[in-house]
């Protein structure tokens, strides 16, 4: 039998190629429909850590619609044992070492737009408080998109994504993801994956013996 960890992103990102539909309840209810036929026939098991459920919800307003329940109801709960996870020390040196090198990059990345925003202002004078956060928005807009892709773009930037690679760890499951980071620690971390891409064209193989 083989496991799955499951991302909240798969549901959500229409380009992450899985071929089962154009929006998100299409994806959930098709899902379902082959997580169903594996559990019956014992092919495959699916996890998610309950942040990772969360997560999920969260994107909905209605959030008791069937096709959310037979989904939930389809997959196991579960939360990652942290009192037995154990990693290899070099990787905490490898993530304290990310962690520095993003600080430096976000501290420049705000010293370089201080300093434009500073010349574009230089000689004006702008009297109303309006007028000058209107003025100021679009460096701040700029500042915060250089700033999140410097610091988050690659890296860890949640506890669910640390829960998601310490379960596949744990139950020896392909994490299936389409969060960069979360797969590029998943690596560091030594878990299995399987692109989002040919994710349900491994779910399909699984089928096909039963069905013959």
């Amino acid at each position: 039998m083989e496991t799955f960890i499951l991302d909240t992103n798969l549901f959500f990102n229409m380009e992450a190629g899985l071929s089962l539909g154009n929006k998100t309840e299409d994806v959930v209810v098709n899902l379902t429909k082959t997580i169903l036929g594996l559990k019956k026939n014992r092919s495959a098991s699916f996890f998610m850590p309950p942040r990772a459920v969360d997560e999920f919800l969260s994107f909905f307003e209605e959030k008791n619609q069937g096709f959310i329940k037979n989904f939930l109801s389809a997959i196991n709960v579960e939360s990652p044992d942290l009192t037995k996870a154990s990693f290899s020390a070099s990787i905490f040196y490898k993530l304290v070492d990310d962690v520095r090198g993003r600080s430096y990059r976000g501290m420049n990345i705000a010293e370089e737009e201080i300093e434009k925003t500073a010349v574009d202002f230089s000689g004006k004078k702008i009297d109303i408080k309006k007028d000058f956060q209107i003025a100021i928005g679009g460096f701040i807009k700029k500042f915060r998109e250089r700033y999140r892709n410097a610091t988050r773009t690659g890296f860890l930037d949640s506890v669910t994504d640390l829960d998601l690679i310490v379960l596949a760890k744990q139950k020896d499951g392909f994490l299936v993801s389409t969060d960069e980071g979360v797969l590029h620690w998943g690596r560091v971390f030594g878990v299995k994956e399987i692109p989002a891409s040919v994710f349900v064209k491994r779910l399909q193989s699984l089928l096909q013996p039963h069905q013959e």
